[in-house]
């Protein structure tokens, strides 16, 4: 019990438990304007590997040609890109009222076979990318150095929480997914909202990714999200659709990751179980809590 108070007590830890925060709380965060307008994207999921697959091959394609700014503009496709998949699962779920979790479900099953495609007609591996020779620089002081979407993800939660009960767009947001009808009768576009919603979830669950392959690894690899999507997605049930608690959520999965992660590496549990062991507490949060907070009007397609 000393050896593990010690480890968690550490420079190293420390680091480890904020980048394993970061894509959940980028993901959920995305997650929560999708909801909140009544839009279920479970495809978060795949949004965050096409956001790193973007990031990294544009990265990639583009050193030769601009140097240093490669990977600006690799964290710029892999929004664009997260962006445009998310729009493919709006007008899916918006326009033609498609079943909300198929779509989500077809998008995630996307993500498993097209970056393969991909890397092997660019690259000739089916399973990773090149290393990148420029990454997104670190900032910060000695060992707590961090790639920008660091301080972004956490910037993200400020910014959300005025959005969404300190603006005219977060009001209009809030009402779609309680009551569409009601927000309609009173000028507000539903289908504009919710495009908007989904668009941005796509855009952040991208950011997550951009993170993943080119702010923390420095390649895509497959798997490279290992169900972050679908904790983040837990995170969201879990912290209730409000900001501040997907906030307490994440920083609480987080937590259990990077303690996997670091006790991954000693005798102190059985490897299976410390593996499972973010995933088994995710289990048992969402059962404990439940769906009783949802937005009204979340799943249900919009008909006026």
């Amino acid at each position: 019990m000393n050896e593990l108070f010690t480890q968690l007590l550490t420079t190293a830890f420390l680091v480890t438990f904020i980048r394993s925060v970061v894509p959940l709380l980028l993901t959920a965060m995305g997650g929560l304007f999708s909801e909140r307008s009544g839009v279920v994207n479970i495809a978060l999921e795949g949004l965050i590997i096409f956001g790193a697959l973007a990031g990294a091959v544009s990265t990639l394609v583009l050193e030769p040609v601009v140097g240093a700014a490669a990977p600006w503009l690799g964290w710029l496709a892999g929004m664009l890109v997260g962006g445009l998949i998310a729009w493919i699962h709006a007008v899916v779920s918006i326009k033609y009222r498609a079943d909300q979790v198929i779509s989500g479900t077809a998008i995630n099953l996307l993500a498993a076979g097209v970056p393969p495609v991909i890397l092997t007609a660019l690259f000739g591996s089916s399973t990773e990318s090149p290393k990148v020779e420029q990454a997104l620089p670190l900032w910060g002081v000695g060992d707590l150095r961090f790639s920008p979407p660091v301080f972004f993800a956490f910037l993200t939660v400020i910014v959300t929480w005025y959005v969404l009960y300190r603006t005219p767009y977060g009001l209009r947001l809030r009402a779609t997914g309680e009551q569409p009808g009601a927000a309609a009768s009173m000028g507000v576009n539903v289908r504009r909202m919710r495009y908007s919603a989904v668009i941005l979830s796509g855009i952040l669950a991208g950011t997550a990714g951009v993170f993943l392959s080119i702010g923390n690894l420095d390649s895509y690899v497959r798997n490279i999200s290992a169900g972050m999507g679908f904790i983040a997605l837990a995170a969201l049930i879990f912290g209730q659709w409000k900001p501040l608690g997907v906030l307490a959520a994440t920083l609480l999965f987080g937590f259990l990751q990077a303690l996997s992660i670091t006790l991954g590496g000693t005798d102190l549990l059985p490897p299976t179980l410390v593996t499972a062991l973010p995933y088994l507490i995710t289990i048992i949060a969402l059962i404990f809590t439940g769906r009783a907070n949802a937005p009204k009007a979340l799943g249900r397609p919009y008909e006026g």
